[in-house]
């Protein structure tokens, strides 16, 4: 792919076909976004995220559809070449299809947004179906799914058993007859995720899941360092945390001690 080749839904299901691995960072503000994309991220993710990480919420469910909109313009201003996809935020979607609809065409016609990401398998396959069908495109979301965080009794692991597996798989099936373009597998184990994978022909995006997804996603500011407690599935490839810390502290002793502004 040419570093300039803006990148569509049927390209990255032609990615799939063609064995070429899928990155997906999140991205919050104007500034990052367009940096993940001159670095060539073909998918950027607005996560839902960014109430956890930007804003200090315990878990994502706070989120807001203002809030999302807002982050999401943010990003797909600053966008060229990468897909952009808008996470929908607990009770933007749950209600019904109208409902979904409503919310999920503010992300593409108010945001500029390209896609959509909802979490759930088999529950939501209606709600995808219906979004589809009026030119919405859906990324899904299965295994841990963070907004039923409660519901699973917190962030672990999912389709330990042969029973959780099955469930999985008879999900990640679903969500792609609805019309899911993509499917993210979040914290599951490899295996499970490997033959979901090769059973779908819409591409696979991991997160926690292993090396045999179609592509992988982390969450800008774990990758960054900026996180002080990560899962320990991430790769940090930077510690801006200290990196920050210091400059600041630097900063600060100069202004104290009259080194900053020079004379």
């Amino acid at each position: 792919m040419e570093d300039k080749e803006k990148v569509t839904i049927p390209r990255m299901v032609e990615m799939k076909r063609e064995g070429r691995k899928i990155a997906m960072l999140t991205a919050y503000s104007w500034s990052v976004a367009g940096i993940l994309d001159e670095a060539g991220i073909p998918v950027i993710l607005v996560g839902d995220s960014v109430g956890m990480v930007e804003a200090g919420y315990r878990t994502t469910l706070p989120v807001t559809m203002e809030e999302m909109l807002y982050h999401t313009g943010c990003v797909a201003r600053a966008v060229k070449r990468a897909l952009v996809v808008a996470d929908m935020p607990f009770m933007s979607y749950q209600e019904g299809p109208a409902h979904a609809i409503g919310s999920a065409g503010r992300f593409l016609k108010e945001a500029g947004a390209e896609a959509v990401k909802l979490e759930g398998g088999k529950g939501v396959a209606r709600l995808i179906k219906a979004l589809t069908e009026v030119g919405i495109p859906v990324m899904a979301h299965i295994g841990l799914t963070p907004q039923s965080v409660h519901t699973m009794g917190g962030y672990r692991l999912q389709g330990r058993t042969p029973e959780e597996a099955e469930r999985l798989m008879e999900d990640a099936l679903t969500v792609e007859e609805a019309g899911a373009f993509s499917v993210v597998l979040e914290c599951i184990p490899q295996e499970l995720a490997r033959k979901i994978t090769e059973r779908l022909k819409i591409p696979t995006i991991g997160i926690g899941a292993g090396p045999y997804c179609d592509g992988q996603v982390l969450v800008i500011n774990d990758l960054l360092g900026l996180t002080r407690n990560p899962p320990g599935f991430v790769k940090r490839y930077v510690n801006l945390y200290d990196t920050i810390k210091r400059a600041a502290t630097e900063y600060r002793t100069d202004v104290e001690e009259g080194r900053f502004p020079e004379r």
